[in-house]
């Protein structure tokens, strides 16, 4: 594959990962709006581990406190914060697992993958989330997260398994209507995408293990050190925006994307 190639699918998903526009809505579109070839497993797995790592350093804190916590998590103390973070990840993360494992199972995913789906998914879950970002209170940071909103989060967080919808835009979407404040509400998504991402990279690894692919280490080394690079960008330039500006401009480029999808589709 060529360098080209491999940097548009690297930036692509690295910049749009965290960013509450669909990565994956913007990778399937790839192939499907150009003549370049679908990027197959073993780079979407690149790319994940790109973007992982991107955001475990950014919240290298929040991510070591989870870490500590764990041993006292599994024996049953919810009273340490560590504990507490890594237990209301966990239970953040299994309803998007288990959802995810479902459509896998069924062979649901590709009848998602297309301009259609991608369109009013898009134009929809952009609306949502001007709504609950016009509408959300400002009155819960991310210290105030409970296991009840996890739950709900993690409700939230499955329906972005719908190419379009955006892991981090619906679960910002969740959390504002939940009353969490802007920076606070992108924060806590940022942190859930961590397990999810790995879940998904591990499910992906998986998929190449039974087709038996070849190996591309050298395009999977480039395009995951160019998606790390591009999503770290992303995810710092948006928690510092985030400090003066609202979630409008990512609304605006959805739905002009979206009604640009689905002209496209039904034209």
């Amino acid at each position: 594959m060529s360098i080209f190639h491999l940097a548009l699918i690297a930036v692509i998903q690295g910049l749009t990962e965290f960013l509450p526009v669909s990565s994956s809505g913007h990778l399937i579109l790839l192939p499907l709006l150009t003549n370049l070839p679908d990027q197959g497993l073993a780079l979407d797995v690149a790319v994940h581990v790109g973007t992982l790592l991107a955001v475990i350093l950014y919240f290298r804190r929040d991510v070591g406190l989870a870490i500590s916590g764990v041993p006292a998590l599994l024996r049953g103390n919810f009273e340490l914060p560590g504990a507490r973070l890594a237990g209301l990840l966990s239970i953040a993360t299994v309803p998007v697992v288990i959802i995810g494992f479902v459509l896998s199972a069924l062979d649901m995913t590709d009848a998602l993958r297309s301009i259609k789906v991608i369109g009013w998914a898009m134009l929809g879950f952009g609306i949502v989330l001007y709504w609950a970002d016009q509408k959300g209170a400002n009155a819960k940071t991310s210290s105030d997260w409970s296991f009840r909103d996890a739950v709900v989060l993690g409700l939230w967080q499955a329906v972005a398994l719908i190419p379009g919808t955006s892991r981090s835009g619906i679960t910002i979407t969740g959390a504002r209507a939940l009353g969490y404040a802007r920076e606070d509400a992108a924060r806590i998504s940022m942190l859930m995408s961590i397990p999810t991402i790995a879940a998904s990279g591990v499910l992906l690894g998986l998929d190449i293990a039974k087709q038996g692919a070849p190996g591309q280490f050298q395009d999977a080394a480039i395009a995951a050190v160019l998606a790390f690079g591009a999503a770290l960008l992303a995810l710092t330039l948006m928690m510092r925006l985030l400090r003066s500006v609202s979630f409008t401009p990512y609304v605006i480029y959805r739905i002009g994307l979206g009604v640009l999808l689905l002209w496209i589709a039904y034209a």
